[in-house]
């Protein structure tokens, strides 16, 4: 496949680039920073370099005549940051790019020592409207849209290899679980959960382990990009609502890959989280790249009136239910309904599976894959 032009939107400043293995970064680097000294600490000899002379950084950087110094998965390597922070305050005009696809070991010393000299930027799946032509619903929400599976020329075979890498490669090697076979089975048992209220219980019962182990192995997936928690809005709530999150993996594509199916599974319990997953996956990419972010969640009261996303911030507060099904049932209007009566104010939108863009009440709806291929960072949500 060509080279695709991404929304993501860099720093002039130092920064650090995290997302997922395979989000494509270090492709996107190469191309938007051809001229840069680029360290990639995938390799074996020199991340053994680095690791034995860490001071070696300073040499190489001021040997060079580059002033873009990219450094890969920094997370292997963390004390390289002490090196970089001097680097940076001595103020000759280096910047500094530090792509990473974990934030564990950044977490206690990594950012914190750069102590705001550099900020985070994300780069994310593609998004529909990168693809442009090439985008195809059906087919993002069967594989997904991490570019290192879009691109394969074997997709289920790369997305199988996908989740051993991050089993053997980030899970194993960095000891961050003590039982590797327990934390398969994780994987699976959460992907029943992708889309739903996180039930800790219910998850650690059957994996046969502790409801701590599980906590643990949530704070696994955040940390390695690989999943990530949905909250609830509670903003001047009139009514009460839940009070735990919401759990989505990072792509479609992983989730579908990891959720096991049999022949007493429907597929509309399978799909309908998958174009949920699909959707916010989308709406974190644009958020992230765009200069004004909203906050995003998911709103649901203890009787179980639901909308599965809120975006609140100071541009507005949008309201979004995604319906798998490709026509609309008065039913289907019941959570925007009883948000738009807590919040007048809300900008109410149903994404469905049809091919007209309609209009209900106060509600806007439109098709959910017209909404995505319209949805670019700056150019505000497609209403």
């Amino acid at each position: 496949m060509r080279y695709l032009q991404r929304f993501f939107n860099p720093s002039n400043q130092s920064y650090f680039l995290f997302g997922p293995r395979g989000t494509g970064k270090s492709t996107w680097l190469q191309h938007y920073y051809p001229e840069a000294l680029s360290i990639n600490l995938l390799k074996p000899d020199v991340l053994r370099t680095y690791l034995a002379y860490p001071e070696r950084l300073e040499e190489v950087v001021k040997g060079s005549k580059a002033k873009t110094i990219i450094i890969d998965e920094i997370q292997k390597a963390p004390q390289l940051l002490t090196i970089v922070h001097s680097l940076i305050e001595e103020k000759c005009g280096w910047q500094f790019i530090l792509t990473g696809s974990s934030a564990r070991k950044l977490k206690r010393s990594g950012v914190d020592l750069l102590a705001g000299r550099a900020v985070v930027r994300h780069l994310h799946p593609f998004m529909a409207g990168e693809l442009q032509q090439e985008f195809s619903l059906t087919h993002a929400l069967q594989h997904g849209l991490v570019p290192l599976i879009v691109n394969s020329d074997a997709i289920a075979d790369t997305l199988k290899a996908y989740i051993n890498l991050y089993l053997q490669e980030e899970v194993k090697a960095e000891g961050l679980v003590r039982n590797i076979g327990n934390f398969s089975r994780f994987l699976e048992v959460v992907s029943f959960s992708h889309g739903a209220i996180l039930n800790l219980t219910n998850i650690a019962r059957e994996c046969a382990v502790s409801r701590k182990i599980i906590e643990g192995y949530i704070d696994v997936l955040q940390d390695l990009l690989l999943g990530f928690l949905l909250p609830v809005f509670t903003k001047r709530a009139q009514r009460k609502v839940v009070a735990h999150p919401k759990f989505y993996y990072f792509d479609v594509g992983v989730y579908k890959s990891l959720r096991l199916t049999g022949i007493f599974d429907d597929e509309r319990e399978i799909n309908g989280p998958g174009l949920e997953g699909l959707v916010i996956q989308h709406l974190r990419a644009w958020n992230d790249y765009q200069d004004t972010p909203y906050k995003l969640y998911y709103w649901r009261t203890v009787h179980g009136v639901e909308v599965d996303f809120i975006l609140y911030g100071s541009a507005g507060l949008y309201a979004i239910e995604v319906k798998n099904a490709s026509v609309i049932h008065p039913k289907d209007l019941t959570g925007l309904k009883n948000f738009s009566e807590d919040y007048p104010e809300a900008i109410l939108i149903l994404l469905y599976r049809g091919k007209e863009r309609l209009q209900k009440h106060n509600i806007i709806c439109i098709p959910v894959e017209q909404f995505l291929l319209e949805l670019h960072p700056g150019a505000g949500l497609p209403t």
